[in-house]
């Protein structure tokens, strides 16, 4: 039985338990990995105490303090159900079952698949949903960025220095994200944007060499060989059942991270907390944290 199990190593699982270690709560963390979204972002330039840093770099920092104080930890390990009977709450992953007096869920968030004929065939075979993971692997190369957010922007933005054409297909009128990204983008001589654009289908024989897009009436081929999805992500919130969401997904919570169950708190992108961003899922995870304290110190538990 340990005091705390907290589901989830980016930002904010990662925060919360270098909290409770320090409040000397006995912790597991259960995590696929570490690190979360921190690690697949590119330049990092609004990180406080960082002028610039690399998505990888931080998340290593991450790492570094988080095993500085010998936190149990399961990695490769995905939660699939949680419920609480009693004092105790079990969380059911793809592995084993553990159990806790509190759970943190940190679980953040995905990627949003496109949903169109040739993207499962392609996964991993030319088409991915990290740059900053994938984009070395297209040096030379034709590519295309799907979306117009701030995701597609860092995206665009790491593989105009390593592709030698990039196609930026956005569904709206123009590209959204921070103008900066943008005028940077705008300016390249290697991109080349369609806005109002929707893809139809991803092509190849045994790895992706095009993707065919629709503007107004005119379809056209594009000759690609990588092809970066980034249209957002969907929170990572299915295995908890129990615990109330709002329409996207996102596991409601109270400004103490509490839940509608008692004892279970969310931190970071999984929840409806306003803007996603790294600084404010570490902020919440240690906030979080410190709300599991007190609920441990105000509760008499049975066992």
């Amino acid at each position: 039985m340990y005091d705390l199990i907290i589901i989830g190593a980016g930002p904010a699982g990662i925060t919360a338990s270098v909290y409770a270690a320090r409040k000397k709560i006995n912790t597991l963390v259960i995590t696929g990995d570490i690190g979360g979204q921190a690690a697949w972002s590119g330049d990092i330039e609004n990180y406080t105490g960082y002028q610039f840093i690399t998505g990888p770099d931080l998340a290593n920092k991450f790492e570094e303090h988080m095993r500085k104080y010998n936190i149990a930890l399961k990695e490769n390990e995905f939660a699939v159900e949680i419920n609480k009977l009693g004092d105790a709450i079990s969380v059911k992953t793809d592995k084993s079952t553990y159990e806790a007096r509190s759970v943190i869920i940190a679980s953040g968030k995905k990627s949003r698949e496109l949903g169109v004929g040739g993207e499962k065939e392609f996964k991993n075979k030319g088409l991915t949903y990290c740059a900053t993971c994938d984009g070395p692997l297209f040096s030379g190369k034709d590519v295309a960025v799907i979306g117009g957010g701030n995701s597609a922007l860092d995206a665009a933005l790491q593989l105009m220095n390593i592709a030698s054409k990039v196609y930026i297909i956005n569904n709206t009128s123009g590209l959204g994200g921070d103008a900066v990204m943008r005028e940077k983008i705008l300016q390249s001589k290697i991109v080349t944007v369609f806005n109002d654009a929707q893809v139809t289908n991803i092509v190849g024989d045994k790895l992706v060499n095009g993707i065919k897009i629709k503007v107004g009436s005119e379809e056209q081929l594009l000759a690609v060989q990588g092809i970066f999805v980034e249209i957002g992500l969907v929170p990572n919130s299915g295995f908890a059942v129990n615990i109330e969401k709002n329409q996207a997904g996102e596991i409601k919570v109270n400004c103490h991270n509490e839940t509608n169950i008692g004892g279970v708190f969310a931190a970071g992108d999984v929840t409806d907390v306003p803007e996603k961003q790294i600084i404010i899922a570490a902020g919440e995870g240690s906030k979080a944290a410190l709300s599991v304290f007190k609920y441990l110190a105000q509760h008499k538990f049975s066992s």
